[in-house]
C-alpha cells in the first residue's frame, strides 16, 4: 500500500486544529515507508509548541501500526485437502513364525552294522521308496533263500497230503500239520525280510536330502543319524498370535510372510489350523499356515515375519495427517463450502493402515478434510486450497509449493 491515511486521534483537550504532517518530518525516525500522510489534531492550534510535543507519542503509535500491517486483511492460509473415500479395508495382526517343512524326518539306522553302500549326494532330491543306504547283508541274503526254499518244500508237501485226504488215504490231522509247517515257513521268510530291510534304508516319502552323516565302511549303531530328508514343497509357518485376537482366528484365513533373506518377495498363505490350547504364560495361541513353495526358496528354520489378514470391509478413509488428537479424542478441520469455509468436527475412528485411518463416524464420503496446513486454519475462518492429496507421490508435489509460499512468513 503506497498512501496511508490514518484516521484522526481524538484528544480530551480544548481547542483543536486539523494539520496534515508529511511522512518525511517523521522520516529519521521510520524510513521504511514514504508518502504516508497522518491527519492528526493536535491540541493547539498555530505553531507547535511545547504542549504540542505530546501530539508525537500518539504520532508513533499509529505509524507503528500502519507500518506492521494492524487493521489490514491477511490472505487465507494454503492448505491441502483430502477427500474422504471409501475402500476395501483388511485388517492386519502381526508375528514373528518360524518355517518347518511340510514332512520333516531324520533318517536313523535300526541295526548295529557297516555300510557296505551310499546311492545319494548332499542335498539330492529323491523320491518315495528309493534306496539312500546299504549296510552289510550277505548272511541275511543267505538266510532269505533258505526260508525261501523251506517255505516251497512245505507247500509242496501241503499240496500232496490235501490230495491223499481228500482220498481218504490221509488223515485229516497230518493235513493240518502240513498248513502249520506252511504257516511258519512263511513268517519265517518275513522275519528274515524283516532283518534285510533294516539293513536298507529307504526314502519314506519324497524331497531333499541334507548332509550326510557317514561313509562307505563306517560301522553304525542303533539310532545314529545318516542325514535328514525334508519335503519343502509346502512349508509350516508358526507362529504365535495374542489370545485377544481368538475369535478371529480361524482355518482359512490369509497370511503374508516376508523375510529378510528376500526383502522384495512376498510370500503368502493360509491358516491350516489354530492350536487346541491357550498359552498360560504368555496367553497367546499357536496358528499354523500353509505355504506353498514351488521355487524352493524357504528353507526350514527361516525367521518371518507374518500379517495375518482378518476382518475384510468397505470402509471410510482418510489420511492420518487430517487428524488432531485432543486427549481420548480425535477431530479434523472439514472443509465446507464453495467460499472454503473450516469447521472443526469430532470423529470416531477404528483400525489403521500405514499413511491412512479408517472413519467410524463423524464425516461422510466426499467431504474434504484438512491434511496440511492445520496449524494455519482456524475454526470458522477461510483457507484457499492449495491441491488434493490423491496419495503419496502427490502429495509430495504439493507440499513443495506450499512450504515456498509460507517460508519466512510469520
Amino acid at each position: 500500500m503506497n498512501r496511508l491515511s490514518i484516521a484522526t486521534a481524538l484528544l480530551n483537550f480544548k481547542g483543536v486544529l486539523t494539520e496534515t504532517i508529511s511522512w518525511d518530518s517523521a522520516a529519521n525516525f521510520f524510513p521504511a515507508r514514504n508518502n504516508v500522510d497522518v491527519t492528526l489534531v493536535t491540541p493547539m492550534a498555530g505553531k507547535y509548541s511545547a504542549n504540542g510535543l505530546l501530539v508525537w507519542p500518539y504520532l508513533l503509535f499509529l505509524i507503528l501500526i500502519s507500518t506492521s500491517g494492524w487493521g489490514a486483511d491477511k490472505p487465507a492460509p494454503l492448505v491441502i485437502v483430502a477427500e474422504v473415500l471409501e475402500d476395501d479395508f483388511i485388517e492386519r495382526i502381526e508375528a514373528l513364525g518360524t518355517l518347518r517343512a511340510n514332512e520333516s524326518v531324520e533318517l536313523t539306522v535300526n541295526v548295529t552294522e557297516t555300510v557296505s553302500a551310499i546311492h545319494f549326494d548332499d542335498g539330492e532330491r529323491v523320491e518315495t521308496g528309493q534306496v539312500l543306504v546299504e549296510m552289510t547283508n550277505r548272511e541275511e541274503h543267505a538266510l532269505l533263500q533258505e526260508a525261501r526254499a523251506t517255505l516251497n518244500e512245505a507247500k509242496r508237501q501241503y499240496n500232496r497230503v490235501s490230495r491223499l485226504e481228500s482220498q481218504g488215504i490221509e488223515a485229516q490231522s497230518l493235513l493240518d500239520q502240513r498248513r502249520r509247517e506252511v504257516d511258519t515257513a512263511r513268517a519265517r521268510l518275513a522275519a528274515i525280510q524283516s532283518r534285510l530291510a533294516d539293513r536298507l534304508i529307504t526314502a519314506p516319502f519324497s524331497g531333499v536330502i541334507g548332509l550326510r552323516n557317514i561313509s562307505v565302511g563306517a560301522l553304525v549303531e542303533t539310532g545314529d543319524t545318516i542325514t535328514t530328508l525334508d519335503d519343502d514343497t509346502t512349508m509350516k509357518l508358526e507362529f504365535a498370535v495374542s489370545s485377544v485376537y481368538l475369535a478371529d482366528l480361524q482355518p482359512g484365513l490369509m497370511i503374508r510372510a516376508r523375510s529378510r533373506a528376500f526383502l522384495d518377495r512376498i510370500f503368502e498363505g493360509e491358516v491350516k489350523v489354530v492350536d487346541s490350547r491357550v498359552d498360560p504364560v504368555n496367553r497367546s495361541v499357536l496358528v499354523r499356515a500353509m505355504i506353498a513353495n514351488p521355487e524352493r526358496w524357504l528353507k526350514p528354520g527361516m525367521l518371518m515375519t507374518v500379517e495375518l489378514l482378518h476382518n475384510p470391509r468397505r470402509t471410510l478413509l482418510i489420511p492420518e495427517s487430517a487428524l488432531m488428537p485432543k486427549g481420548s479424542d480425535q477431530f479434523v478441520f472439514v472443509v465446507e463450502g464453495e467460499e472454503n469455509r473450516v469447521k472443526k468436527r469430532k470423529i470416531s475412528i477404528g483400525s489403521r493402515r500405514p499413511g491412512e485411518v479408517e472413519v467410524v463416524s463423524g464425516l461422510m464420503i466426499g467431504e474434504r478434510v484438512i491434511t496440511h496446513g492445520t496449524d494455519k486454519a482456524k475454526a470458522d475462518g477461510k483457507v484457499r486450497i492449495k491441491g488434493v492429496q490423491k496419495g503419496e507421490v502427490a502429495i509430495d508435489a504439493l507440499l513443495k509449493p506450499l512450504v515456498k509460499a509460507t517460508k519466512g512468513k510469520p
